[in-house]
């Protein structure tokens, strides 16, 4: 698939290194620049772009990017990408460390996932936002071995969730439906399923016993 990734931190980075070894066809940005990203693109053959250019005829585009930074995004991103674009999310909001306050997920009860579709003016699909970025290139492992981990998956579009849980399978880890964006608080920042190493059975689990209360260290 041609797959444009939009940030090329850790996540970021190490998808476009699994993407690339995958045989995708993978453009990917960062807000410093293309000649920023030569160190990556000699490692895995990617092709360094902007942001704007990154999600140009596209099957797939993932946004990781700090939350804050979501805004600044070029308007009508997605314009130039393919019929049924799936939009991947792996954002965070961290209030304290890094984003600063956002209202209309402190007061407005906006899931991350549902401010980020706002802003992106697309629906997206969540996942790898509870992931060590670490494990992406440690952990793969082929469907139905006993150890192979699971991540959970929510998406109000149904079609695009299906070509990110397969893009996931082939990655190397299982996936767990969690629902619609209105449900993704189950896999935000201090819930039990976030960080968690396991496999269907736990993750599954972990997503039911969270609270929708968000905690007191991780509000503004």
């Amino acid at each position: 698939m041609k797959i444009g990734i939009i940030g090329a931190g850790n996540i970021g980075g190490n998808l476009t290194r699994r993407l690339t070894a995958l045989g995708h066809e993978v453009s990917v940005a960062n807000s410093r620049g293309p000649e920023s990203l030569q160190a990556l693109v000699e490692e895995t053959g990617a092709k360094a772009v902007t942001a704007a250019e990154a999600a140009r005829g596209a099957q797939v585009v993932v946004v990781t990017v700090p939350l804050k930074n979501v805004p600044g995004l070029p308007a009508g991103l997605f314009d130039g990408a393919a019929e049924g674009l799936a939009v991947i999310d792996t954002g965070n909001y961290y209030p304290k460390e890094r984003d600063g306050r956002i209202d209309a997920i402190e007061d407005g009860g906006l899931t991350e996932s549902r401010w980020t579709e706002q802003h992106l003016g697309h629906r997206v699909v969540k996942v790898f936002n509870g992931t060590y970025a670490q494990d992406l290139l440690d952990r793969p492992l082929p469907a139905g071995d006993p150890e192979r981990l699971a991540v959970p998956v929510s998406s109000d579009d149904e079609a695009a969730k299906a070509v990110v849980r397969a893009l996931v399978d082939e990655l190397g880890f299982d996936t767990v439906d969690a629902g619609g964006i209105d449900e993704s608080w189950r896999q935000q920042p201090a819930t039990p399923v976030y960080g968690l190493r396991a496999g269907v059975a736990a993750v599954t689990r972990a997503l039911a016993e969270a609270s929708p209360e968000r905690p007191e260290a991780h509000r503004a």
